[in-house]
Parts: structure tokens; C-alpha cells; sequence
């Protein structure tokens, strides 16, 4: 019977080309790692909804890996609300050559963070302010990344004028979400998730604000 790790490693391996994205074993490896700790601290934080090692494999790793293109070499990203790591950490164990700093409110989840940057990145490639995103002033940053966050349609408006001018904002979400960011940006653009149909990448440029 394979354990949840072989059966996450195995769906990552199968299902990586349906997201444009190549994995090395070493990739895999690192994932599974952050899986792993993960499925430890879950249980007492919540950092997740329950799920199959296939559907966090699809849903929350590969999902993620979807911000990978537009990402250029040595980016500096800020990742509001980031929550379990998602989509960031993944993205960090993927390029080595990412800048990242990641805001999360929650003293909890900041301790998961932490550990799990410890452990899955190098020493350099990530901050972790443990704060609300507006109570901070945006730090240098080319892309601003969202992927999940109390009260997200109605913080849009706070998390563009947060954002640092020329900066290009990355968020996750649905219809309404996608409709909301078109009527407050209009040259946005939406790349629908591969196997979903109705969530999206947007893609939207913060000179616009």
C-alpha cells in the first residue's frame, strides 16, 4: 500500500507536463518534504482543508508552480497572506533564484513558516514579516502574489494601492474575483489554471492604480 508521500510524489510525476512544468527528481524530493511537514503540523493549525496527497499535489503544489513563467531570474516577490507556503514555498524550492518575503498575520502559521522555510530553502531566499499586509509598508518587490485571504474581493483595492509602483500583481481566484480585478485594473489579464474551469491566474500591471 503506498503511503501518502509516494502517492504525492507519484502524482507530481505524472501530472507536472498537464501544468508546463518540468520536475527533477531533486524538485520532487524538496516537495515532498514540505508535504511531509506539512501533514505534521496540520492537524493542529489548519493551514489547510483536508484533502488526498493527489488532490494537494494538483490543487495547491502544481497550482502554484502555474506562477513559475511569469516570474523573470532573480525576482523579488512579496506573498500577502501566505498562509501554509502556497504558492510561494513551492516556487522558492523550485528557482533557487527567487527573492521572496512572506506576510502572514498569524502568529501559528508564522511558526509553520518559518520551519518550513528552515528546512525546504536556502537561508537567503526568504523574510517572514508576521504582520497584517496593510499595517507594513510594501517592501522592494517586482510581483505581488496572493493566492488566499480573509475578506480577498474587498481587500483588492488595499492590496493594489499596497502594491509598489511598476510592480505586477499575481492573484488566484474565480469569476468574481477575476471581474472585480478587470473593473480595477482593465488591461488585467486571466490564464485560466490548467484542469480547472473556473479558477484563474490574473495577471495585472500596479501602474495602472
Amino acid at each position: 500500500m503506498p503511503t501518502r508521500i509516494e502517492k504525492f510524489s507519484r502524482t507530481l510525476r505524472q501530472r507536472a507536463a498537464d501544468f508546463a512544468i518540468e520536475l527533477g527528481d531533486d524538485d520532487i524530493e524538496r516537495l515532498c518534504s514540505y508535504y511531509e511537514l506539512l501533514l505534521k503540523w496540520n492537524p493542529r493549525l489548519h493551514l489547510v482543508a483536508p484533502c488526498s496527497p493527489e488532490e494537494f499535489a494538483v490543487r495547491h503544489i502544481l497550482e502554484s508552480l502555474v506562477l513559475l513563467p511569469h516570474l523573470a531570474q532573480g525576482a523579488r516577490v512579496a506573498d500577502i497572506g501566505s498562509g501554509a507556503g502556497l504558492p510561494i514555498i513551492p516556487c522558492l524550492i523550485i528557482r533557487a533564484d527567487l527573492r521572496a518575503t512572506l506576510i502572514e498575520s498569524s502568529e501559528k502559521k508564522v511558526v509553520f513558516l518559518r520551519e518550513a522555510l528552515r528546512q525546504v530553502t536556502s537561508p537567503d531566499a526568504a523574510r517572514l514579516l508576521a504582520t497584517r499586509f496593510e499595517d507594513v509598508s510594501a517592501p522592494p518587490a517586482d510581483i505581488v502574489t496572493c493566492r488566499a485571504l480573509d475578506r480577498f474581493q474587498q481587500m483588492l483595492p488595499e492590496i493594489i494601492n499596497w502594491s509598489p509602483p511598476s510592480s505586477t500583481l499575481l492573484l488566484f481566484g474565480g469569476p468574481s474575483l477575476r471581474k472585480e480585478i478587470e473593473d480595477l485594473l482593465p488591461s488585467a489579464q486571466a490564464e485560466l489554471i490548467p484542469q480547472s474551469e473556473r479558477r484563474f491566474l490574473i495577471i495585472a500591471r500596479r501602474t495602472e492604480a
